[in-house]
C-alpha cells in the first residue's frame, strides 16, 4: 500500500493555495471561544419578516419546492425578480431565458466566472474585495487585477484613472461590487457612467455583485450598471434575499442577465449545485412582492443602527469611514496606536470583548489595507449597545 505521504505534490489544488480557511470562519469561532460579541460576519442575529418566514412553512406543507425545483428557478421567483427590476430600475428581463436563481449570490459570482472565464483571462476588480471573489477568479484560471478604492474625504472612492489603466489586451471581464463591502461606498452615477464607456470601449464583460442594493442611506442611490447606455447586453446582475430579507441561511440569490450570457452562467451552475433551497424560492418570490413600507422601515431600521455603531466607534477612538450602503462600517485603527489589523483583530476579544474583521484579507496590496477594520452592525440594538460600551474601554 502507497502512502500518501510519499508524494511530492501537494494535496490542494495549487490554484487555491494561496487560501486557507476564511477570516470569517476564524473570527466567529474566536467569538465562540472568548465569548465576545460577533460583529465580524455579517449575519443578522434576528430573522427576517414573519409573513416570509410563513410562506416558507406554507411551502413546506404544502409540497411545493421539497423536490427538485426547475434548473433555472421556481418560475414564481424567476417572475418576481423580473418584476422587481423592472419596478425599482425600468429593466425588463424575460424570466423564461434571462434570470436565473442560484444558491445564494456566492454561488452566482462562482458561476459567473467559471463560465466566462478561460485561463489567463484577467479580470479587474475593486480591491477590498469580498474574499469568495478571489478564490472564484483562482478556480476559473483567471488572474485577477485588483484596483485599490482609497480613503478620501471620510469614504473610500474609486480612481477612474487607475481603473483605466488595469484594462489590458488580457482583460475579460470587470467584476463590480456597489453598494460596497467591505468599505460601504456606493459608486456614484458619474462613476459608474465611466465605468460602462470604458466597458463599451473595450468590449469588456461586467459582473455586478448587488446584494446590499436596498441597503444605501443619507440619500444616495443605488443604480445598476445594466440601466446605462450598452451595458444590458454585457452585464451579468447578481442580487440575493439574504442581505435584503435577512434570511442569510436559505441562499437564494439570482442572476439576470442577456441570453447569452445567462446560458454561459447556467452552464457552469448546473454542475455546481444543480438546484438548491426549493419551498425557500416560493417564499423569496413573496418577499420579493412585500409593500415599499417594508425596504422603508428596513433602510431606516439599519440606518438607526448604522449610526448607533459608527458614534460608539468614534467615541472609543476609531477613525471611522462612515457607510453609505451596505451592513459593514470600516475603521483606522491608527488613531489607537496600532497600525496591523490582523494582530488587532485577533486580540480584540481578549481586549474588549468584541470580534470584527481585518480589511487586508481583502486585499492583494496588503499593506493598503493593513490598518483598516470591520465591524457588521446588522445586530439588535441592545447587542450593539453592549458593543460600544466595551469598545469603548479601549479609549481608557
Amino acid at each position: 500500500m502507497t502512502s500518501m505521504s510519499s508524494s511530492t505534490r501537494p494535496l490542494l489544488n495549487r490554484r487555491l493555495a494561496e487560501f486557507g480557511t476564511t477570516i470569517f470562519a476564524e473570527m466567529s469561532a474566536l467569538a465562540v471561544t472568548t465569548g465576545a460579541i460577533n460583529l465580524g460576519q455579517g449575519f443578522p442575529d434576528t430573522d427576517g419578516p414573519e409573513e416570509v418566514r410563513e410562506a416558507a412553512v406554507r411551502a413546506l406543507r404544502d409540497g411545493r419546492g421539497n423536490q427538485y425545483p426547475p434548473g433555472p428557478g421556481v418560475p414564481e421567483l424567476r417572475a418576481a425578480v423580473t418584476e422587481h427590476q423592472f419596478r425599482r430600475y425600468g429593466l425588463s428581463y424575460d424570466p423564461d431565458t434571462e434570470v436565473l436563481v442560484t444558491a445564494g449570490a456566492t454561488e452566482a459570482i462562482a458561476a459567473a466566472l467559471l463560465g466566462l472565464l478561460e485561463p489567463g483571462d484577467e479580470v479587474v476588480a475593486l480591491e477590498p474585495y469580498y474574499d469568495s471573489y478571489a478564490a472564484c477568479i483562482a478556480m476559473a484560471g483567471g488572474t485577477r487585477v485588483p484596483v485599490t478604492l482609497r480613503p478620501h474625504e471620510g469614504a473610500f472612492r474609486l480612481d477612474l484613472d487607475e481603473l483605466r489603466d488595469a484594462v489590458t489586451d488580457r482583460t475579460r471581464l470587470l467584476l463590480l461590487n456597489t453598494p460596497h463591502n467591505p468599505t460601504g461606498t456606493v459608486l456614484t452615477r458619474e462613476e459608474l457612467a465611466a465605468i460602462a464607456e470604458l466597458a463599451v470601449e473595450r468590449d469588456l464583460l461586467v459582473v455586478t455583485d448587488e446584494v446590499y442594493e436596498h441597503l444605501v442611506f443619507d440619500g444616495a442611490e443605488h443604480i445598476p450598471l445594466a440601466t446605462f447606455p450598452g451595458m444590458r447586453e454585457r452585464t451579468v446582475s447578481i442580487s440575493s434575499a439574504g442581505k435584503t430579507f435577512s434570511f442569510t441561511g436559505w441562499k437564494v440569490g439570482w442572476v439576470t442577465a442577456a441570453p447569452a450570457l445567462l446560458t454561459a452562467v447556467r452552464t457552469a451552475k448546473q454542475y455546481l449545485t444543480y438546484v438548491a433551497s426549493g419551498p425557500f424560492q416560493y417564499a423569496v418570490a413573496e418577499a420579493l412582492a412585500l409593500p415599499e413600507s417594508y425596504f422603508t422601515a428596513y433602510r431606516a431600521d439599519m440606518e438607526a443602527k448604522r449610526d448607533l455603531l459608527v458614534g460608539g466607534l468614534a467615541e472609543a477612538g476609531f477613525g471611522v469611514h462612515r457607510p453609505t450602503g451596505t451592513y459593514f462600517v470600516t475603521t483606522d485603527i491608527r488613531p489607537l496606536g496600532e497600525r496591523d489589523g490582523i494582530a488587532f483583530c485577533r486580540s480584540l476579544p481578549e481586549r474588549a470583548g468584541v470580534v470584527a474583521v481585518p480589511n487586508a484579507v481583502f486585499y492583494d496590496h496588503r499593506e493598503a489595507g493593513a490598518p483598516f477594520v470591520r465591524f457588521a452592525f446588522c445586530k439588535r440594538t441592545p447587542v450593539l449597545e453592549e458593543a460600544v460600551r466595551r469598545l469603548k474601554t479601549l479609549a481608557g
